[in-house]
């Protein structure tokens, strides 16, 4: 074993590439899109060094045209998810016993492959599987990816590093072993970065990990597994299963060496999922660690001193970026009566300006959403808007999948607070507004708080400090990412630790040290230099 404290190169995070006409990343990423547009893939899943192809399969198409058939992935049986289990089970001796600095070059190798090699594939993949732009893809699969591999090593080694007090006669140690089990992770559509983070940050601390993809994601996330494989990442430690998420699920909570979940997605299946945790409670060697970021309806409220071009700017970049598809997204905003016309004047000249269509057409800022059910859903609400007396559609509200799943970015105006689509979410690009009287600041800051049942994020527009001020204390438990003059959407790793409370998530804090504190058992060690050889101790005389 080698010897010394080793230092890990300083986290700083990843520039984003612009892509501007001509540039070379732009020809990159293009080129890497017609490959894999004009190529089918089979993703098989990934059992410690087998890669099993079970016959039982399910195709992939990209959301802005689903008949296009890009690749198809395995679907896993009982007896798969079992061999998995095993299988980490298997590797967890070894790997957990890697010494630190070891996992951290395999995972920091990982971050410089995608920053360099694989970027413009890792993007074009995202663009396709997910109908990203390029900026957004730019932003998530390469970069904030990378930043989560980058920080998440700088924050192992500060973890590690947070000793207890010795004196000369007691040498006090905390050894941060990973957790006694498997961890499962279960991933979502939405980011190719959260994606590869759930798996990767419990792997890093030790853990050995049974990963689900969402079925939405598989095409980008076997770019993440080609990346890990060639880290280094041993096989057995993250093993990937593809299928039906209730056998999955049950197979892995049925299981006593059950140590942890990662996972972000629906908040009605968390619940689920934290039901039957404990229901099983009395079949694990362990209390399992649960870690979840699920939905949010996100909000912005601008005060009667906000900046007209600000607010109407970061509203439509919060909520119509990636098609409103961000748990962090814009879905309910609250302007003052004396700005409103103003603001809708502003939102309705930039709206006019918004392209939509494929992702591989650099001048389109909006494409389609993820699949037919979100389309559904989304053409329910914008349908019953415009039936309803208490609401109105101001911008957008068309929709068409013929070729893809297409809604118009859309914004209702309602004279109901609690109108359906200021409460629940729909997780698409609906923006539900609200005026409120200028006087009624203090009480439209007390409905907010009030009217949803999530607390994930929030923005207050205002160039008045005391109504900064008051609105950062009023909303202190209805936003665990809190934006001032800024849109609610975009935390950036290292520096807006993400995550919220409420029925948005356990709120570890994707991106931070809290997060990675999860997937450790801390073990406190005591030597004694002298030690004492006569009970006896003074008071006795």
């Amino acid at each position: 074993m080698l010897k010394g404290f080793f230092h890990v190169p300083k986290a700083v995070n990843e520039p984003v590439k612009l892509y501007a006409p001509n540039s070379p990343e732009k020809e990159a990423v293009l080129a890497a899109y017609k490959q894999l547009w004009n190529s089918k893939i089979d993703v098989p899943l990934y059992i410690g060094k087998e890669e099993i192809r079970t016959g039982n399969t399910k195709n992939m198409s990209a959301p802005h045209d689903h008949q296009h058939i890009v690749g198809t992935y395995h679907l896993a049986e009982k007896s798969h998810v079992d061999k998995a289990i095993a299988n980490a089970l298997e590797s967890r001796t070894a790997w957990a016993a890697m010494p630190w600095e070891q996992r951290a070059a395999i995972f920091l190798k990982a971050a410089e492959l995608i920053a360099g090699p694989y970027r413009a594939k890792i993007n074009a993949a995202t663009m396709i599987a997910q109908s990203k732009t390029i900026h957004q893809a730019e932003i998530d699969a390469s970069c904030e990816l990378i930043d989560f591999l980058r920080y998440n090593v700088e924050f192992m080694t500060q973890i590690y590093n947070d000793q207890p007090t010795s004196d000369s006669s007691v040498w006090n140690r905390v050894e941060y072993r990973p957790l006694e089990g498997f961890v499962y992770a279960i991933t979502p559509f939405n980011f190719t970065a959260i994606a590869a983070n759930l798996p990767a940050s419990a792997a890093m601390m030790g853990n050995v990990v049974i990963w689900k993809p969402s079925d939405s994601q598989v095409f980008s996330a076997k770019i993440i597994i080609d990346v890990f494989k060639e880290a280094g990442v041993p096989d057995g430690v993250i093993n990937v299963v593809f299928g039906d998420p209730v056998m999955i699920s049950d197979t892995i909570f049925d299981h006593p060496d059950f140590a942890g979940i990662h996972y972000t997605g629906s908040t009605f299946v968390f619940k689920e999922i934290w039901k039957k945790i404990g229901t099983n409670i009395h079949k694990y060697k362990t209390y399992p660690r649960i870690v979840g970021e699920t939905g949010g309806k996100d909000f912005i409220i601008a005060h009667p001193s906000a900046n007209v071009k600000q607010v109407a700017a970061n509203s439509i970049r919060g909520a119509f970026e990636f098609q409103g598809q961000k748990c962090s997204a814009a879905s309910r905003a609250y302007y003052p009566k004396s700005l409103w016309p103003a603001i809708k004047e502003e939102m309705a000249k930039e709206m006019a300006t918004i392209k939509m269509g494929s992702p591989e057409d650099f001048s389109n800022f909006f494409t389609a959403v993820i699949h037919e059910g979100s389309f559904d859903k989304l053409a329910k609400y914008i349908d019953q808007a415009k039936k309803d007396s208490d609401a109105e559609i101001l911008f957008g509200g068309n929709y068409d999948k013929s070729k893809g799943y297409f809604v118009e970015p859309t914004v209702i105006l309602t004279t109901n607070p609690k109108y359906a689509t200021m409460e629940t979410e729909l997780f698409g690009p609906v923006l539900t507004v609200y005026i409120y009287e200028d006087a009624n600041w203090k009480e439209t800051l007390q409905l907010i708080d009030q009217t949803s049942e999530y607390a994930l994020t929030g923005a207050v527009f205002s160039q008045d400090r005391y109504a900064i001020a008051e609105a950062t204390h009023a909303l202190e438990n209805c936003a665990g990412n809190f934006y001032i003059n800024d849109k609610p959407t975009g935390a950036v790793v290292g520096m807006q630790p993400f995550g919220g409370a409420r029925a948005s998530g356990t709120n570890d804090k994707a991106g931070s040290a809290q997060n990675l504190l999860r997937w450790v058992s801390p073990r406190t060690i005591k030597e004694t230099f002298v030690t004492a050889e006569n009970y006896r101790y003074p008071f006795l005389g």
